[in-house]
C-alpha cells in the first residue's frame, strides 16, 4: 500500500472512529444516581420533550408533567394535568403568566416555565413513576421505571450529548 492511500485510509479511520465515540448524538439520559453505570439513553422518539407520570400520594389521582427540551440542554416543566389538588401540585399564581383551564382530561395549568438542569427523582412504590415520549400524553406509550429500576431507586434525567457509541448501548 503505497503511502497516499494509506494515509486516506488512516484519515477515514480516525474520522469513524470519532465519529462513532465522541458525544454527538442529543439524549434523554436516565441513570441511576447511585449506579451511574445502569444508564438508558432516547433520542427520536423524545424530541419533542416527555412526560413523567405519577399517581399521588394525597388525592391518588395520575398527574402528568410536560417537559421540553431548551436549546442550553436545560428541562423545562411547561404543562402539569391533574384530577384534583393536592400537596404539592403548583398554584397558577406562583408562576407569573401561568394559566389554569379545566377540561374533561381535568385540571390543567400552563405556561409554568420552571427551568431545571435536571430532573432529580426517585422511583415510587405506589406513586407507579411512568414516562412517555412527545407533547401529548398517550398512556398506550408509557413506560413504568420500575420496569428498568428497583422501587426506590434516586433517577437523574437530563439531556446531553452522547457517542453513537454509547447510545447504541444503552438505548431505552
Amino acid at each position: 500500500m503505497n503511502v497516499k492511500k494509506f494515509s486516506t485510509f488512516l484519515i477515514l479511520l480516525i474520522a469513524a472512529v470519532g465519529i462513532f465515540f465522541l458525544p454527538a448524538v442529543r439524549v434523554l439520559s436516565i441513570s441511576g444516581r447511585k449506579n451511574p453505570d445502569k444508564v438508558f439513553y432516547s433520542a427520536a422518539a423524545f424530541k419533542e420533550g416527555f412526560i413523567i407520570s405519577y399517581t399521588h400520594s394525597v388525592n391518588k389521582g395520575r398527574v402528568h408533567d410536560y417537559y421540553s427540551f431548551l436549546p442550553d440542554r436545560t428541562l423545562e416543566l411547561y404543562k402539569t394535568q391533574f384530577v384534583s389538588y393536592g400537596a404539592g401540585i403548583p398554584e397558577p399564581e406562583e408562576t407569573p403568566g401561568a394559566f389554569f383551564t379545566v377540561t374533561n382530561d381535568g385540571y390543567f395549568i400552563e405556561n409554568l416555565n420552571r427551568k431545571v438542569p435536571r430532573l432529580v427523582m426517585a422511583v415510587g412504590i405506589v406513586a407507579n413513576h411512568s414516562i412517555a415520549a412527545g407533547s401529548e400524553f398517550d398512556s398506550g406509550k408509557e413506560k413504568f421505571f420500575t420496569d428498568y429500576f428497583e422501587p426506590q431507586t434516586s433517577l437523574i434525567l437530563e439531556y446531553k450529548k452522547v457517542s453513537v457509541f454509547s447510545y447504541m448501548r444503552h438505548k431505552l
